[in-house]
């Protein structure tokens, strides 16, 4: 039946065979499917994550942290292998009842404090470190302003644009064309305002540009979805040149590598426990000394 032919039920009903590229764990229910408890490792921070836009988000900040000088940061990175449903066991649903990367738990205070949504998890590790948030009242305002835009925004771009223009079983030439409107629109919305300032909330570089980045940088460099010349993005000049900028951070390109599964090998660190695994545990690294 095609898109123009459909005629919404009375009562919807779950079809699980109609779910496309996430058939095997998309599902109108929450809460957990098997048992299992999360591994924890040494450090005081314990991040359970996917290298996805939502995932660099939270491994570029604490990159970024720990660059800073901030010892405190240390973490372990946890693979959370999203499309084989580990975020709908006991011990993640337990940090995260949505059952979404990433998921963060602090253990260094006397009680263990859960953070879910990535946009929390930055807003936590800025005011915990007091770092990459401005403390004036209307640079702080701006910060979150944008941090909570890209927050409120990505569904368009992740949920929308992406599943249809990529994953969907079939392409609905309505549903391309309304999110990738909205897509260009909000990269326009960041290309006019990075005529104004070098980072996003003005001239310092805050968690809004590391929350961000892996949404609309990557985009418009053509590295999400291969949608690069579908949605024209040379035409935000202004947001290329901001996403150079990040990707040159050394900070950046490390936390890019965490919990990444897809790509180059000398790209995937499956798992982060100690600086020296970037050295040593990518996945090029591993298969040369097996």
């Amino acid at each position: 039946m095609s898109a123009a032919e459909y005629t919404p039920p009375k009562v919807w009903t779950w079809n699980r065979n109609n779910g496309g590229a996430f058939a095997s764990i998309n599902r109108p229910v929450a809460g957990p499917t098997h048992e299992k408890e999360l591994p924890v490792g040494k450090h005081p921070l314990q991040l359970y994550s996917l290298g996805t836009p939502n995932g660099q988000k939270v491994t570029i900040m604490l990159e970024e942290l720990l660059a800073a000088g901030h010892s405190g940061a240390e973490y372990d990175a946890w693979l959370i292998r999203i499309s084989e449903g580990e975020q709908f066991s006991t011990g993640f649903v337990k940090v995260n009842p949505n059952s979404k990367i990433p998921a963060l738990v602090d253990r260094s205070g006397p009680e263990p404090v859960r953070v879910f949504e990535s946009g929390a998890i930055l807003l936590y590790l800025a005011e915990k470190f007091g770092a990459f948030l401005p403390a004036a009242p209307a640079k702080r305002a701006e910060c979150l302003s944008w941090l909570f835009w890209q927050m409120g925004s990505a569904p368009f771009v992740g949920g929308g644009f992406g599943h249809f223009y990529a994953y969907a079983p079939v392409k609905i030439e309505y549903a391309i064309d309304r999110y990738a409107m909205e897509t260009k629109r909000q990269l326009d919305v960041l290309n006019r305002r990075l005529v104004e300032t070098p980072w996003v909330a003005g001239d310092d570089y805050t968690i809004a540009d590391m929350a961000i980045f892996p949404w609309y940088g990557l985009l418009a460099k053509g590295l999400l979805y291969g949608a690069g010349e579908f949605l024209s993005v040379h035409e935000y000049a202004n947001v290329i040149a901001w996403a150079d900028r990040m990707l040159e951070r050394p900070a950046v390109q490390r936390g890019r590598k965490v919990n990444n599964v897809n790509g180059k090998p000398e790209n995937q660190l499956h798992e982060r426990h100690d600086a020296s695994d970037f050295d040593t545990r990518t996945q090029d690294r591993i298969a040369a000394g097996a």
